[in-house]
């Protein structure tokens, strides 16, 4: 009798694309996670034994919670945004970074301002080219945090905060989920909206394809990485796991104005990313990098510095250091309102790490000396 094979392809459809789309439209700013967390945990909840959430927001499914060895599959539910910091008298808003934002790509967008009236629309407003060069002499004014303002239709501060619009509100850009040529896709915060979708994807899987885990198996959807791995240290400390596969997004090194020297040789299309660095692993590595050669995923390698810039490190030197490996999936245009995938790397990286939880046993050899 031919031994039956786990269905892991052909990820994307139905239900799991229906949920990346409404998942990745859903605004989840830092700090401002909960409305995102409700969406992944009600899609999570059929493929886990249970789920709780901290203090800050971050989510946990766990499959085999009475298991004493641990291991986490990781990504993070927050995006870049803005915060309202002032309204001039004649009702235009001033705004403050809420993680990463790129203020070059503002001027034009529309956003969504968080009111506590609801969701106001408003544009970053931006003055006409006619009215920006006064002499062919003279230097154009380059967008800047302290020069953008958003324009809500309002005329006057009073106006502004009859809409609801006070201090502290929250702004994310509009712009949602859409599907390219020759199986490209874009949205607005697949960093690393993408993560959650793929860690979600891997519990669907091992539920459907009726998998006995010899761990206790915890699918966690961190808040507030953007703005220093916050809920990761957090979440870190109280799972105490023994082994952690953080997920997130890397960049495409084939677009203009990216040095592939410093950067690495990472094509969208070509299979997720691992990468070498202090943090990461050295044997969980050479085990992820065994299954994919195992099983025909194409890998992509790449090497970073003192840090990933993810929430590996959170992981990796929590506690007495919990053995970790990051699988990124590759991005265009990281941190815009245009971020950009392949469809076929997201399925290739959840299988691997679904191949990997597969290999993985609380046996398995990771230490080093």
């Amino acid at each position: 009798m031919a031994k039956q094979q786990t269905n892991t392809r052909s990820i994307l459809n139905g239900k799991s694309l229906a949920f990346l789309k409404h998942y990745t439209n859903n605004p989840s700013p830092v700090g401002f996670e909960s409305s995102g967390q409700k969406l992944w945990l009600e899609y999570l909840k059929p493929y886990i034994d249970e789920s709780y959430t901290d203090p800050y927001g971050t989510a946990v499914g766990v499959i085999n919670p009475k298991a004493e060895f641990k291991v986490v599959i990781e990504a993070h539910a927050d995006e870049i945004s803005w915060f309202v910091n002032y309204i001039n008298a004649e009702g235009l808003i001033y705004l403050k970074r809420n993680g990463g934002v790129d203020h070059q790509v503002a001027p034009g967008q529309r956003v969504f301002i968080h009111g506590k009236k609801g969701v106001v629309k408003a544009v970053f407003g931006w003055p006409a080219i006619h009215t920006r060069i006064n002499s062919q002499d003279a230097k154009e004014p380059q967008p800047r945090v302290d020069n953008l303002f958003l324009d809500a239709g309002a005329r006057s501060k009073k106006e502004v905060e009859n809409l609801g619009i006070r201090i502290g509100s929250v702004v994310t850009y509009q712009d949602g989920f859409d599907e390219l040529s020759n199986d490209y896709f874009i949205a607005r915060a697949f960093d690393n909206r993408i993560g959650g979708f793929m860690i979600a994807e891997v519990a669907r899987l091992l539920k459907e394809n009726k998998k006995t885990l010899p761990f206790g198996l915890y699918i966690v959807n961190a808040v507030q990485e953007e703005i220093g791995l916050r809920g990761a240290e957090m979440i870190a400390r109280r799972i105490k796991p023994n082994v952690a596969i953080i997920t997130d997004v890397t960049h495409d090194t084939y677009t203009p104005m990216i040095n592939k020297i410093i950067e690495g040789d990472v094509a969208c299309g070509k299979g997720p990313s691992l990468a070498f660095g202090p943090a990461v692993h050295n044997k969980l590595l050479s085990l992820v990098e065994d299954v994919a050669e195992k099983k025909k995923i194409p890998v992509q390698m790449r090497t970073v510095s003192r840090s990933t810039g993810t929430d590996t490190e959170s992981f990796a030197y929590a506690n007495d250091g919990c053995p970790s490996v990051l699988i990124s999936i590759p991005l265009r245009y990281m941190h815009t309102p245009v971020e950009m995938l392949h469809k076929n790397d997201i399925e290739q990286t959840i299988r691997l790490m679904y191949e990997t939880l597969l290999t993985l046993t609380p046996k398995t050899n990771l230490k080093y000396l």
